[in-house]
């Protein structure tokens, strides 16, 4: 359907190398997006680069910092210059450090403020600076897709992650503010929403969802308990709400926040 056609569409991801953003670049590629990809280590973004032009020779990489405007500008700059627009930006640098987080035998008292901080200006601040710089590309276009990458965590208070959900729930504010702003400001052609993943298993979070035999720890099952669709997510199933986005399917859509979690913001556990 035209609606849900991206074919030749410029899309930029943060956090591409990772396993949800990497996901979500491959299946763009499936799908003939033309597809940058942005990270701040040279050697993993070389390599997800060469592995992803075997399923489509429409994807590039950057090196850049997201939470360095100068390094942001640079690479702005050039993809105007090779491609002369940018129609979509995916957010999905994050991330968490232990610091930030409240042990089983800790209290809230014992936060490593720095790192805490630093949790913040990866999440946040990561999605803010991109959005910011690249945002003011589409802005002079008039037409610009931003999705940012939120998390179950914004909403309610999930136990130990204390620095990784305060920052995923300025996501959603700033996903709201921004919405707002750039279409009263630059119009109907520019939206800003976000996705929320529910539990998926990650690099970051395998060790804490699963033991070594592949059983699940108390933690994973306590999840698991309280998602109704009973599993955790595959990151292919953030796929379709993605596209849903970027296309004209959605073109009257924007501030929203959308749940991909398996049920788990709608059950209260009873």
């Amino acid at each position: 359907m035209k609606l849900f056609n991206i074919e030749n569409k410029v899309i930029l991801i943060t956090g591409g190398c990772g396993v949800l953003g990497g996901g979500i670049a491959k299946y763009l590629l499936e799908n003939n997006a033309t597809v940058i990809l942005l990270h701040y280590k040279e050697a993993p973004l070389k390599i997800i680069v060469n592995e992803l032009k075997r399923i489509n020779e429409k994807v590039e990489g950057y090196l850049c910092n997201v939470v360095e405007e100068k390094s942001l500008e640079k690479v702005a700059k050039q993809v105007m210059t090779n491609y002369g627009k940018i129609d979509v930006l995916i957010n999905a640098a994050g991330g968490n450090k232990p610091g930030a987080t409240v042990g089983p035998n800790q209290s809230v008292f014992d936060v490593d403020v720095e790192q805490f901080k630093q949790v913040i200006d990866l999440n946040l601040f990561g999605s803010i600076i991109p959005s910011l710089v690249f945002g003011k590309e589409m802005a002079t276009q008039k037409k610009g897709i931003i999705i940012n990458l939120s998390s179950m965590a914004a909403d309610r208070a999930i136990t130990r992650v204390m620095g990784y959900s305060a920052s995923k729930a300025a996501v959603d504010n700033f996903t709201k503010w921004m919405a707002v702003e750039l279409a009263q400001k630059y119009g109907d052609g520019m939206r800003v929403n976000a996705i929320a993943p529910g539990f998926f298993i990650g690099n970051q979070n395998r060790a804490l969802l699963t033991n070594e035999d592949g059983s699940y720890t108390e933690r994973g099952n306590t999840i698991i308990k309280n998602t109704p669709m009973n599993r955790f997510g595959d990151a292919d199933e953030l796929n379709g709400a993605v596209h849903y986005l970027c296309s004209d399917a959605s073109k009257f859509v924007t501030g929203i926040v959308i749940p991909i979690d398996g049920g788990f913001s709608a059950f209260s556990g009873v």
